[in-house]
């Protein structure tokens, strides 16, 4: 249980560092863009139209979720949840900027990775 509570630390930092990230962007726009999204049960925004449009966070945010919504234990389940929306919103944001969307495939890329040791002791492959 030790080993799930480090790595479910770990992936939270992931999640918060790159949503720090994109709260600095957000600071430097001007406009204010507002989405509300409702999901019911096991939706999958990349299947259902939500992409964010970068192939590589499309394909990191389905494997997330298909990770979390089958392996993950119900008690973690909601906060992994709750704090990847942050991330999804702030991904969806940087890939509407032009400026921003060219790193954001990269970004997406190294969240795989780090998500890959996090989350491999659920017996999620990333």
């Amino acid at each position: 249980m030790k080993k799930s509570a480090t790595l479910f630390a770990a992936l939270m930092l992931v999640t918060l560092a790159l949503g720090a990230c994109s709260k600095e962007k957000k600071q430097e726009t001007s406009t204010t863009t507002t989405t509300t999204t409702t999901t019911t049960g096991d939706a999958k925004p990349a299947a259902t139209g939500d992409s964010i449009g970068v192939p590589e966070c499309d394909d990191y945010i389905a494997k997330y979720e298909k990770c979390i919504g089958d392996k993950v234990p119900e008690m973690a389940r909601g906060a992994l949840k709750e704090a990847f929306e942050k991330t999804r919103a702030s991904w969806k944001e940087l890939a509407a900027n032009e400026a921003t969307k060219g790193a954001l495939a990269g970004a997406c890329k190294q969240a795989m990775e780090a998500s890959k040791t996090a989350l491999a002791a659920y017996g999620c492959e990333m």
